[in-house]
């Protein structure tokens, strides 16, 4: 059985929704919305991060996950849930259309920011053996 990987998880979905965090600043202009997406990011980075840096646990844990034609290999769903980050990014980013003096300010994260941020999260499991060795003992 496959084990759960928890702290590298943490880590690397704190770094990833930080660089979110500093991506946001340059695509999201209101001031006022930048503190709460940047919590829901935060949050929904180490999520993510977490599921796809577990897919093995999580395809050891639920067996039938194996038997379902479309989702049956690990890297599928890592790349689904990279998928899945990249449009929830850009709708949570979207979804507030704010305006001064009448004319739209930027709400708005680009494409190509949301699909950096989630291929990041599907590359976070693979690129983990490569810096494991420069974290002290307590992360790995």
């Amino acid at each position: 059985m496959a084990e759960i990987v928890i702290f590298p998880a943490l880590l690397i979905g704190l770094i990833i929704g930080i660089y979110e965090t500093i991506l946001l600043h340059r695509d999201v202009t209101v001031p006022t919305h930048r503190f709460g997406h940047m919590m829901h990011a935060l949050v929904y980075a180490v999520i993510a991060v977490f599921f796809t840096m577990n897919a093995a646990f999580i395809y050891s844990t639920f067996s039938f996950l194996q038997s379902i034609p479309l989702i049956q290999y690990p890297i599928v769903f890592q790349i689904g849930v990279g998928f899945i980050t990249m449009v929830k990014i850009h709708g949570a980013s979207a979804a507030i259309k704010g305006s001064v003096g009448g004319v739209s300010v930027g709400m708005k994260e680009t494409w190509f920011h949301s699909a950096l941020i989630g291929a990041l999260v599907v590359a976070a499991p693979y690129v983990w053996p490569f810096v494991a060795h420069m974290m002290p003992a307590w992360l790995k």
